[in-house]
């Protein structure tokens, strides 16, 4: 019976070393494909907690062995943004996503918006067939089966879509197609 006043008892963290650092990355990577930028956060993030239960503890030299590590991790090829940005690219665009989603989430995770441009280029990105992928999947525009929800619900469908990252262009098109003509 804790009463809501007690305090919580907080976890004592392991000492921050930079074999530690090293470890925690390895383990991050073993399990996540990540950008420089995103592991960098993540050890960051490590390092500062355990410098809020440490005040004599110095993070700057921390963040320098996490410099290091991301470095010695980009020359063994455990780190690479542009495999990454690969992965990520072809697995937004099999889930039917816009290219400005993709770029705004790789922009997030530390990779440029021009490289995610190329690469999105390289995939051969078509914005309608992406839009209708997405339309399909989520059984909205020339995918609903009665004439007039189409009509009740194109506001929201076009909601949808619009907030998806599409075009207004692709959107308005899409919205307009029968079902018989997005089966070829």
């Amino acid at each position: 019976m804790n009463s809501d006043n007690t305090p919580k008892k907080q976890k004592l963290l392991k000492k921050i070393t930079k074999e530690r650092l090293k470890n925690i990355g390895l383990y991050y990577l073993e399990r996540f494909e990540s950008s420089v930028q995103n592991l960098k956060n993540v050890l960051k993030r490590r390092v500062d907690q355990y410098a809020r239960q440490n005040p004599e503890f110095n993070k700057q030299e921390a963040y320098c062995w996490i410099e290091d590590l991301l470095a010695d991790f980009q020359k063994l090829n455990y780190l690479s943004d542009q495999r990454y940005a690969q992965i990520k690219i072809q697995d937004y665009l099999n889930a039917g996503k816009s290219a400005r989603y993709i770029k705004t989430k790789l922009k997030a995770k530390g990779i440029d918006e021009n490289t995610a441009q190329t690469l999105i280029e390289d995939e051969d990105y078509d914005p309608k067939a992406f839009a209708l992928r997405l339309a399909k999947k989520k059984k909205i525009g020339p995918y609903r089966t009665n004439e007039d929800e189409k009509k009740e619900n194109r506001q929201k469908d076009m909601g949808i879509l619009l907030r998806a990252g599409f075009d207004y262009d692709v959107v308005c098109d899409i919205l307009e197609q029968n079902l018989n003509n997005t089966e070829d």
